[in-house]
């Protein structure tokens, strides 16, 4: 299993909106780095759920229930989707303030390449996020 960071602007598709809807496709992300992230999913992987804008927040845990395949709303066909289910919020919601104050988050991309939607989590920064957010790893 591996562990993911996927972004959102909570006013375009909330926490709350992917909790009622329970699984739904992530979609319309455009960036080349980002969907090469999203073909590296598998079912069963984990991602931190983050609002961005003013937010600035993990808000929830989801998971991969179908891997990449063709973005429905992509009209070029260049880029893919996965659908995700929501499992469970933080208890504390994890600000991006409280991953920079910590050292040994530094290395994250969320850090360090602010842009990208979806990236890569390491499985120590995992639990050390999870441990933040008042979830069990």
């Amino acid at each position: 299993m591996r562990y993911w960071l996927m972004k959102t602007e909570p006013d375009e598709w909330s926490w709350a909106a992917q909790v009622k809807k329970g699984v739904e496709a992530w979609t319309g992300v455009r960036n080349h780095q980002a969907a090469n992230n999203m073909k590296e999913m598998a079912k069963g992987d984990l991602c931190f759920f983050y609002h961005t804008g003013e937010e600035k927040r993990i808000a929830g845990v989801v998971e991969v229930v179908k891997p990449h395949y063709p973005d429905p709303t992509d009209a070029d066909g260049r880029f893919v989707a996965v659908d995700v289910r929501a499992l469970m919020p933080l208890v504390k919601p994890v600000s991006l303030a409280e991953i920079k104050a910590r050292p040994q988050l530094e290395h994250l991309a969320l850090v360090r390449h602010t842009r990208l939607s979806v990236m890569p989590i390491d499985a120590v920064s995992w639990a050390i996020i999870c441990r933040m957010g008042g979830i069990t790893p």
